[in-house]
């Protein structure tokens, strides 16, 4: 190739990319409402992002990915959490952290209660982007570290977050434990399968003999009868009975999301309640 056979090709090359570059960009503000269902955004979700800024939330938080990276990600914490358990947070983070033993505390900020409510609407509007997949795995927080979950090479308390390696096999249980890691929200994000390691929720190891415990208890608000109507009651209808303690509910209403009905078939919960049954 002489040089004005590479002039030439450098030229067309270069104009081919641009046509590309600027019919990518058209596509994509082509689809920018669709993608963000923007048809939702009302004036609370509106208020809800000015809220975000008036308290600089992303001077620690980041969403997509854009932020500080002090503290996580919140793309999808709407769906990691659900709306119980923020409120309950903004209301007063200290509940949730111990300053001397996390050492990263959230400051508490004095939101008013339509300011909790708007920003919530907010984070749950984010988290229904379709933002193709980012983040590509929950980024949470645990003993005061930031843990990227399925990774357990940040702090001790990340160990919490693996999920043992599925069995090879169609055994109910296996396949409970892979839906453990993938479910939405993914149950990870709040459970720890080792003992003693409790986040957002309590942990599931020794779930089985907790279980019978609580069945037998005079406290006990349910109606399950057996360790397997237990657990599958704390996963569809989780406020049937709340687990003691300021982290797990407020108001009567358990902070765990009860969304998994839905989201879930019969048979999904029947495998999730195996493999949780077999925690002793």
């Amino acid at each position: 190739m002489n040089k004005r056979q590479s002039r030439i090709f450098a030229i067309v090359a270069t104009g081919i990319a641009a046509v590309a570059f600027l019919g990518l960009t058209f596509y994509s503000h082509t689809r920018f409402d669709d993608l963000t269902n923007a048809a939702d955004i009302t004036p609370e979700i509106t208020h809800g992002k000015d809220v975000w800024h008036k308290y600089n939330c992303i001077n620690c938080h980041t969403l997509f990915g854009e932020g500080a990276y002090y503290a996580p990600d919140l793309t999808k914490i709407a769906q990691h959490r659900g709306e119980a358990y923020l409120k309950a947070y903004m209301r007063d983070p200290s509940q949730f952290y111990d300053e001397q033993r996390h050492r990263r505390l959230m400051p508490t900020q004095d939101l008013s209660e339509v300011e909790i409510e708007n920003l919530v609407k907010f984070l749950d509007w984010v988290s229904k982007v379709d933002n193709q997949g980012w983040p590509p795995r929950p980024i949470l927080v645990a003993g005061g570290s930031l843990v990227v979950a399925s990774q357990g090479t940040e702090s001790g308390a990340a160990e919490a977050r693996e999920v043992r390696p599925v069995r090879p096999d169609s055994d109910p249980r296996a396949i409970g434990e892979n839906l453990f890691g993938t479910a939405v929200p993914v149950c990870t994000a709040c459970h720890s399968l080792q003992p003693g390691v409790q986040l957002a929720g309590p942990s599931m190891a020794g779930m089985a003999e907790r279980a019978a415990q609580t069945i037998a208890s005079p406290d006990y608000t349910g109606s399950a009868t057996d360790v397997e109507g237990y657990i599958r009651e704390s996963i569809v209808t989780p406020s049937a009975h709340l687990v003691p303690g300021a982290m797990f509910s407020a108001e009567g209403t358990s902070f765990m999301p009860n969304t998994y009905a839905e989201s879930l078939t019969e048979e999904q919960v029947d495998q999730l309640v195996a493999f949780l049954g077999s925690m002793k």
